[in-house]
């Protein structure tokens, strides 16, 4: 019976649980490890590129120290040559001791010193060193190392890097060099005069140590200039000296010591600057952006490789999780589908305490579902075997009431014979009728019912109409419900034969077609129109004549109660032809077990109607 419901039911789509979950699970988790690897990233760059603007700093630092220190071994030499060898002597009288001194310390410092020369407040030359012959009128007083120490006389001055000009050394060659020019006291002929100390530091010192932290080779690089911008060294010198390259060192040389952030010939970059003590210079180092992003490959390779082995891992542990969430409702899912296919499985019950609870519910609404369609079931059955029961009831007493009165004539007239025959077809007729209460009998007895029944009329009505039976005997052990052609027949007589002039016929036949019982009661009577004929079987409340009182629509009930709506009566009449009322009932064999099913009001299918045949 639970089969017969559900199959009713409409199975709803089930979306993969297991692949809904590993689908939200994996889009949560590639989306927090997506956001992870991000922020990870940016954190890591910004950290690396601080490390290299910190490792730029520091590389500048030690830069400005070495370049501090030899500025200041040139200041040492200076002072050593003014304060030892000309302060306290006549150059008139001790130029060759002065000579002597100024050779001692070129000798002792000559890989960073291209000459030494002293000039009095004329420009004319009072010593020098290495000794060699001083061009014709190299214009001293115009060079602009000399016009330097004489502004400020308080101070040294270190010039730009030029070509050495003033003497000539007979090989031609000429020299860069930075000078370190200072004014000076010189005594001559015992008269002090103001004189200017110039000293020619070798410029490839300073290009040494510049060219040294230059080769980072990822587009950063270091200059070096002075106070006022005036390039002192730089990488690409030359082109900026022919006007080919520029370099934004008027504002590196503006800027006191730190990090700053510029934009220069559309290029962004970091410059980073120092100023080196006692000269007012700058070293400046430029990193371009691009030398943080070129820096940042193998960071990004790195995170490229993390960021595939954690979504490996995650498909992994999202595969796990899902199937460890999923398991235990698909189990229950695949119970619940098989209960639902008419299987009678145990509904899973497992996993966590809510799917537990759920598989409890389940199994506990199935119990109660299976209990409640029994009692419905049981409820229809007895309800049609109650309306069965009231519909029979309403056939015996009328007819029973007739028959006794036309006996009792009979009696009182001394017709015993055929008050005799009356009784004894009475008797067999309501034999059959109560059939040990009964309702399902063979067609046999149906019809033995049914000639018995007419028997009693033919008397009554002193044989106003002739019966024939026309019966196939294979119909004669099938099952019927009992007392379904009596009020037919009845019928018959009573609107058929009603009327007639000449003796009326009534013919009964029974035949097997289709799988099904045909029986048929044709007259040869008044007969009724088409629309007549079609309220028999639907208008349940119009008036009965005399008879029994039961009418067609009775008959219908039952059958229809019993075997379904497919099965019944059929009435086919022409006004002044005849009436023809036939029953349809399926062709089910007679046997006990079959008579008890439906005697419980069970409703056969097509399937076990087949089976029992």
């Amino acid at each position: 019976m639970r089969d017969k419901h559900f199959k009713f039911l409409k199975k709803p789509e089930l979306r993969g649980i297991q692949s809904t979950i590993m689908i939200v699970f994996s889009v949560i988790s590639f989306s927090v490890l997506l956001i992870l690897g991000i922020v990870m990233y940016l954190s890591f760059t910004a950290s690396a590129r601080q490390e290299l603007i910190s490792g730029t700093q520091k590389l500048i630092g030690q830069a400005g120290e070495n370049l501090e220190d030899y500025l200041v071994s040139m200041r040492r030499v200076s002072d050593s040559i003014y304060y030892n060898v000309i302060k306290e002597k006549d150059f008139s009288r001790e130029n060759q001791e002065i000579q002597q001194g100024m050779n001692l310390l070129y000798a002792a410092n000559r890989e960073n010193l291209r000459s030494i020369a002293v000039y009095n407040e004329y420009g004319s030359l009072m010593a020098a060193e290495p000794v060699v012959l001083q061009k014709e009128d190299p214009n001293i007083t115009r060079q602009g190392w000399y016009e330097n120490a004489l502004e400020e006389v308080e101070n040294m001055h270190f010039s730009t890097p030029h070509i050495q000009n003033l003497f000539d050394d007979g090989a031609l060659r000429y020299y860069w060099v930075i000078s370190l020019s200072r004014v000076v006291e010189l005594t001559d002929q015992g008269v002090p005069r103001s004189g200017v100390l110039l000293v020619d530091m070798d410029y490839s010192g300073i290009e040494r140590m510049m060219k040294q932290i230059n080769g980072a080779g990822n587009g950063q690089y270091f200059y070096l200039c002075d106070s006022s911008g005036q390039i002192i060294y730089h990488t690409r010198q030359v082109q900026i000296s022919n006007g080919i390259g520029s370099e934004n060192s008027r504002y590196a040389a503006s800027c006191k010591d730190g990090v700053y952030d510029e934009y220069f010939e559309g290029e962004h970059r970091k410059v980073i600057v120092n100023t080196i003590s006692y000269t007012g210079w700058k070293l400046v180092g430029v990193i371009p952006y691009s030398a943080f992003t070129n820096g940042m490959f193998n960071i990004r390779h790195f995170f490229g490789i993390f960021m595939l082995f954690m979504a490996m891992m995650l498909v992994f542990v999202n595969r796990v999780v899902s199937v460890r969430i999923s398991s235990p409702i698909l189990k229950l899912n695949a119970s619940v589908v098989e209960y639902e296919a008419g299987e009678t499985p145990e509904i899973y019950i497992g996993g966590s305490q809510e799917i537990r609870h759920l598989g409890y519910s389940i199994q506990t609404s199935y119990e109660q579902i299976d209990k409640l369609m029994k009692e419905i079931v049981l409820e229809q059955n007895e309800r049609r075997k109650s309306e069965l029961d009231a519909l029979q009831s309403q056939i015996n007493p009328h007819f029973l009431y007739n028959t006794l009165d036309s006996i009792i004539w009979m009696v009182e007239d001394e017709r015993n014979e055929e008050a005799s025959f009356m009784i004894s077809e009475l008797a067999r007729l309501f034999r059959i009728s109560l059939s040990k209460g009964r309702t399902i009998i063979t067609v046999k007895d149906e019809l033995q019912h049914a000639k018995s029944y007419m028997n009693i009329q033919k008397i009554r009505y002193k044989n106003a109409f002739s019966v024939e039976f026309d019966i196939d005997p294979a119909i004669n052990f099938c099952c019927t419900v009992k007392l379904i052609l009596q009020p037919i027949l009845e019928n018959a007589i009573n609107y058929g034969m009603d009327g007639m002039e000449e003796t009326g016929e009534i013919r009964v036949t029974g035949t097997l077609t289709d799988q099904m019982v045909v029986l048929s009661v044709s007259d040869n009577g008044m007969g009724m129109t088409r629309e007549a004929a079609e309220l028999l079987l639907t208008d349940s409340g119009r008036k009965q004549g005399h008879g029994s009182g039961v009418g067609l629509v009775n008959v219908n009930k039952r059958i229809q109660i019993l075997f379904g709506k497919e099965y019944g009566l059929k009435v086919v009449s022409e006004l002044d032809e005849g009436t023809e009322v036939s029953i349809r009932i399926p062709a089910v064999a007679f046997t006990e077990e079959n008579r008890k099913i439906l005697e419980r009001g069970h409703l056969l299918s097509r399937e076990e109607l087949s089976n029992e045949k």
